[in-house]
């Protein structure tokens, strides 16, 4: 494959740069297609992935020219791979925070299997918030973020440099306990309430113990949780949006 691709850059004579800087830029955007957040997904065919990626590299490609067009492409193949797949990554645990979010809400609201064991692969919850997180990012342009974020991570990541192996895994764990901060700030309210009520219902029992809890106090848990999501998703949703697009804003957020 390398050996193909260099015997085109030699054979466009003049418009090698331009082929090579393309190609460079094509390698760190199309492997972070592989796992960016709604545009990796299985539903979507891989032909429309792969259009999506070529239309995202000759979108910046005005602005990468000046940075890729000089770096030799033999010794920056494996290095924009990685990279590629650093920045995807980073985007796509933003998508794990609302995973984790879901699940704990479910956990907290007894909801954890709306359909029968194995139909699927998280709780409802979580598929929901992932969903609406995705669309409304959509929504809001997420797209031209994202070209934005490609565009600043030559910044951080110059065309051609191999990412530093401790700075990655410095950054790596600090990003991962930021997302499972923000899942558990989404899920918080639904945690303290789950708590709360719990706790309360534990008095009860107490109290009265010929009365059965569980049975008056599981519905109503159930109830309480879908009136809860119902008025509180939005702004979770939103407490979600602008860690995202914070981020996204970011010199990818290093």
């Amino acid at each position: 494959m390398i050996e193909v691709l260099d015997l085109l850059l030699r054979e466009f004579g003049i418009a090698a740069p331009l082929v090579q800087a393309w190609a460079l830029t094509f390698l760190r955007v199309g492997s972070a297609m592989a796992v960016l957040p709604g545009l990796a997904e299985h539903s979507i065919p891989a032909r429309i992935r792969l259009i999506l990626a070529l239309m995202l590299s000759l979108s910046i490609l005005p602005a990468t020219m000046p940075m890729a067009g000089g770096v030799e492409f033999t010794s920056a193949f494996a290095a924009e791979i990685v990279t590629g797949l650093i920045l995807g990554l980073s985007l796509r645990f933003f998508v794990f925070a609302l995973s984790v979010a879901g699940a704990i809400i479910a956990n907290a609201t007894s909801l954890s299997q709306l359909f029968a064991p194995g139909a699927e692969a998280q709780p409802a919850i979580a598929q929901l918030l992932i969903f609406a997180g995705i669309a409304i990012a959509f929504q809001l342009g997420l797209l031209t973020k994202i070209v934005g974020f490609f565009l600043l991570s030559y910044q951080v990541f110059p065309a051609g440099d191999v990412p530093d192996s401790s700075a990655v895994i410095e950054w790596g764990v600090r990003h991962t306990g930021m997302i499972f901060s923000l899942g558990f700030k989404i899920a918080l309210p639904f945690a303290i309430a789950s708590l709360l009520y719990n706790f309360a219902l534990g008095i009860i029992n107490r109290a009265m113990p010929q009365l059965m809890v569980t049975f008056i106090g599981a519905p109503a848990l159930s109830l309480g949780g879908l009136a809860l999501m119902a008025s509180g998703f939005p702004t979770a949703i939103t407490v979600w949006l602008f860690a995202f697009h914070s981020f996204i804003g970011s010199a990818p957020g290093w």
